[in-house]
C-alpha cells in the first residue's frame, strides 16, 4: 500500500476544514452529512465511516494502550478547534496546591490512529443543534482495498474490537439518569472502601444475602439443569440509616472482584425527555446486553408511578428473557410497592428486612468504632464501654450511631468540655419497639402566650386543632436516656461523658416526621447512592470539569 504524497495530504487536510468552516458559517441542515460529503470528496482514496463516540470510543481505547491516536493541528495549529479549559486535580483537602491540569474539548481535530499495524486518520468534530446537547462524531477513514466495495473491511475489524471495549466497564460503574446509560468512575471508586466486614447486620441475615446474591451467579448451570429461569429480584427494606446502601456498595464491590467480574447497573430515575416508559425500555435493553449483571433500583417505591406500573412489570417479567439479571430493588416503605411488585412470585421474590439494630449490634458497631481507635493517644476507649454505650442508645439507628461517635470524637478532639450529669436521673425505658425512646416527665411549664391560648379555646368551646394537640402533647413528653448501670472504673471516662450529652442531643433533635407527613419542600427519597452522587454533583455544580 503505497504512501500518499505529503503535499496533497496537506491539501486535502486543507480542504476539510476550509469546507468545516464554510458549513458553520452558512444554514446548516444535516452536520453528519454535511462532513461525510466533504471527507469523501477530500479523499476519495478512502473509506468513511462515521461513528457514535459514547459507542466506540476511539480515543479511549486508544488511551487504554490498545493503539495509538497521534494529533494533527496543520501548519501553525491552523488546522484545529478545541475548547481549552482547567481542571482541578481533586478535592481541595487532599491535592491544595498541587497543580491543575488543562484540558481541550476537541470541536474540530485529525488523529494519526494505529491498530495492529494498520493506519487509519480519524477526525472528531462536534456540533450544537438547537435546544440539545452538544453532538460528537468521529469520522474513521481507511485505504481504500481491492474487494472493499461499500463497507472497508479493516475499519469494521476495528470497530468491532473497539465497540466490545467501550461497552464493557473499565472499574466504572453504570449510572442510568437523564434518560441514558453513562460510565461513573468516581461512583465506583467511592464503593471501593465497602467492605462486608465492615458491615453490621444480624448474622443470619448477611449470610442469607451474601449467598442469595453470590449463589446467584454462581449457579448458573444449576438454574439451566432445573429448567428454570435464571433471574431473580431481591427487595431491601426498612427505616433509613439501617445498613441498606453500605450493603448494596458492599456486594457491587465484591461482585467486582470475582475472578468473572459481574458488573453492577445503578438506576438513579425514570426521567426523560421521551418519557419514563423509554427510559424502563433503556433500562431493560441493556442489562439484558450486560447481563450476568447486578441491576439496582434505589428507592423503587418512589421510582414506578401508576402510569408506568404495567410497563414496568412487563419488563421485569414479561415475554423477554431477562437471564443473569438479579435485581435489587430499595424502599423505605414496603407498604408503599404495589403488591404485583412486593407480593407476585418471580419478580422480587426476596425480601431482607433492615430493622432497627436491638442492642448486640449496637454493641457490635459500638466495637467497630473501637478497633478504629485502637493505639489513639486522643480517646481513651475502653471495651467496656461498647456494652454501656449499646444500652443508652436504644432505638438509634446506624445513621444515628454513626452521627454519634462522629460528633463526640470531634468534640473530644477539639478539646471540648461537657457535664453530662444532668440526665442521670432519668427513668429507665420499658419501650421494646425499634422506635424513638420516649418517657414521661413532669409538664413543662406553659407560657403566658400558651395559657391565654387555652384560655380563649376552652371558652369557646373548640377543640384544639390536630397540629395544636401535638404540640400539647409534645410539652409533656421529652425523650430522655435510658438508666444504665455504669461500671465504677468508666464513670470518669471522658469519651463516655461526651456520648452521652451528645446522645441527648440527638434524642432532642431527632425528626421522626413520616415521610409522607413532610413539608411540601423537604426533599423525599434523597438517599443512599443517589444521595452521594446527587451530593457530588451538586458540589461540582460551579465548576467548568466537563464543560
Amino acid at each position: 500500500m503505497g504512501e500518499q504524497d505529503p503535499s496533497s495530504m496537506a491539501l486535502n487536510f486543507r480542504a476539510v476544514f476550509n469546507g468545516y468552516k464554510r458549513h458553520f458559517q452558512g444554514t446548516r441542515t444535516s452536520t453528519e452529512l454535511a462532513m461525510l460529503e466533504l471527507l469523501r470528496k477530500s479523499h476519495p482514496e478512502y473509506h468513511v465511516t462515521c461513528c457514535a463516540t459514547h459507542k466506540c470510543d476511539l480515543l479511549g481505547f486508544a488511551e487504554a494502550g490498545h493503539a495509538t491516536a497521534t494529533l494533527e493541528k496543520g501548519e501553525n495549529d491552523e488546522w484545529y478547534d478545541a475548547v481549552r479549559s482547567y481542571r482541578s486535580p481533586g478535592p481541595r483537602m487532599f491535592f491544595a496546591g498541587k497543580p491543575g491540569i488543562l484540558r481541550d474539548n476537541v470541536r474540530f481535530g485529525r488523529f494519526k490512529y494505529t491498530w495492529n499495524s494498520k493506519d487509519f486518520l480519524l477526525y472528531e468534530v462536534e456540533y450544537t443543534e438547537p435546544f440539545k446537547q452538544p453532538i460528537k462524531l468521529f469520522y474513521l477513514l481507511s485505504r481504500r482495498a481491492s474487494g472493499d466495495v461499500q463497507t472497508s473491511a479493516d475499519t469494521d475489524e476495528l470497530l468491532l474490537a473497539v465497540g466490545g471495549w467501550s461497552t464493557d466497564l473499565h472499574k466504572e460503574i453504570y449510572v442510568f439518569d437523564d434518560g441514558h446509560w453513562s460510565k461513573d468512575r468516581e461512583l465506583w471508586n467511592s464503593v471501593q472502601g465497602a467492605s462486608w466486614d465492615e458491615v453490621i447486620l444480624n448474622p443470619t441475615m448477611k449470610a442469607n444475602l451474601i449467598d442469595d446474591v453470590q449463589g446467584f451467579f454462581d449457579n448458573r448451570e444449576l438454574y439451566k439443569s432445573l429448567a428454570v429461569p435464571w433471574k431473580r429480584g431481591i427487595i431491601m427494606h426498612g427505616v433509613p440509616g439501617n445498613g441498606k446502601t453500605i450493603s448494596i456498595k458492599a456486594l457491587i464491590n465484591a461482585l467486582g472482584a470475582r475472578a468473572d467480574p459481574v458488573p453492577s447497573l445503578y438506576v438513579k430515575n425514570f426521567d426523560a425527555c421521551q418519557g419514563q416508559k423509554f427510559s424502563i425500555r433503556q433500562i431493560f435493553s441493556h442489562a439484558r446486553i450486560m447481563a450476568p449483571c447486578l441491576l439496582i433500583f434505589e428507592d423503587l417505591d418512589s421510582l414506578v408511578t401508576d402510569k408506568t406500573r404495567s410497563y414496568f412489570l412487563n419488563e421485569v417479567d414479561g415475554l423477554e428473557s431477562n437471564d443473569g439479571i438479579l435485581m435489587i430493588g430499595s424502599t423505605n416503605h414496603l407498604d408503599s410497592l404495589d403488591p404485583a411488585i412486593s407480593k407476585r412470585p418471580s419478580r422480587f421474590d426476596r425480601k431482607y428486612h433492615f430493622k432497627i439494630p436491638n442492642e448486640d449490634e449496637r454493641a457490635a458497631y459500638c466495637e467497630f468504632w473501637r478497633k478504629k481507635l485502637i493505639g489513639s493517644t486522643i480517646v481513651d476507649f475502653d471495651d467496656g464501654l461498647c456494652r454501656v454505650i449499646a444500652k443508652l442508645s436504644e432505638g438509634f439507628s446506624f445513621a444515628y450511631l454513626k452521627e454519634l461517635f462522629v460528633i463526640a470524637l470531634l468534640t473530644i478532639a477539639r478539646g471540648g468540655h461537657v457535664d453530662v450529669d444532668a440526665n442521670d436521673d432519668a427513668k429507665s425505658s420499658t419501650d421494646t419497639e425499634p422506635v424513638m425512646v420516649e418517657h414521661e416527665q413532669e409538664p413543662i411549664a406553659e407560657t403566658k402566650q400558651e395559657a391565654n391560648l387555652k384560655a380563649v379555646a376552652a371558652n369557646s368551646g373548640e377543640k384544639p386543632a390536630e397540629g395544636e394537640a401535638k404540640t400539647e402533647e409534645a410539652l409533656k413528653k421529652r425523650r430522655v436516656l435510658p438508666v444504665v448501670e455504669i461500671p465504677e472504673h468508666l464513670k470518669e471516662n471522658q469519651l463516655l461523658k461526651v456520648v452521652k450529652a451528645q446522645l441527648q442531643m440527638l434524642l432532642d433533635e431527632m425528626d421522626n416526621t413520616k415521610e409522607e407527613d413532610w413539608p411540601s419542600d423537604k426533599p423525599k427519597g434523597f438517599g443512599g447512592m443517589r444521595g452521594v452522587r446527587a451530593r457530588r454533583m451538586a458540589r461540582n455544580n460551579d465548576s467548568d470539569d466537563d464543560r
